[in-house]
């Protein structure tokens, strides 16, 4: 079921505008990958918080970051079409090419993944991993919690660049891609 009213970013402010006919919008993001997202941004988030506080807390944190991730990774070679790596990530050059198209303000529109959220979701998840295995080798050896709080922090620095690809993809595609992680549609 859709709402009569969809948000899109426009000169800064969230304007009312109708949704597209059902006709015209598209499920791009299964269920799987919505919990994935959000239950993902979560975790970060608990592990963030419980740092230093809730020791116990912050890792069950980190062990459902890698729980998501191991199941994610698996999706993203048997899921169905856009959760599938194999059907959004694409290499430098390409990705280089889409973010001078941006600079330009006129990105080629993709139903899944752009090449630069492509890349962007590759570079967290990377530095995810990285954050949670330095996380568990900390248990026996505390020599590595500089090293994992180092890689927490650089991968924590990347979610505020993803956010403004959100926002800049929304803004240029006219399209709320933050609905489309909620009820996984987007315009076809």
């Amino acid at each position: 079921m859709t709402s009569p009213i969809d948000t899109a970013a426009a000169g800064g402010d969230l304007i009312p505008r109708p949704l597209a006919p059902a006709a015209e919008r598209v499920r791009v993001w299964d269920p799987f990958v919505r919990f994935f997202h959000w239950g993902l941004a979560v975790a970060v988030l608990i592990a963030f918080l419980t740092e230093d506080e809730l020791q116990g807390l912050h890792d069950w944190a980190g062990y459902t970051v890698i729980g998501l991730i191991a199941a994610r990774i698996l999706w993203g070679v048997i899921g169905p079409r856009h959760a599938r790596f194999s059907d959004f990530v694409r290499g430098p050059r390409a990705t280089l090419a889409y973010l001078k198209d941006i600079l330009r303000g006129h990105p080629a529109r993709y139903l899944g993944h752009n090449p630069a959220g492509a890349a962007m979701a590759v570079v967290l998840i990377g530095g995810l991993i990285a954050t949670a295995l330095t996380g568990v080798a900390t248990l026996s050896n505390e020599g590595m919690e500089d090293i994992h709080e180092v890689i927490a922090y650089a991968t924590l620095c990347l979610i505020p660049l993803h956010l403004l690809g959100v926002v800049v993809a929304s803004r240029q595609h006219d399209e709320n891609l933050v609905r489309g992680m909620i009820d996984g549609y987007k315009r076809k």
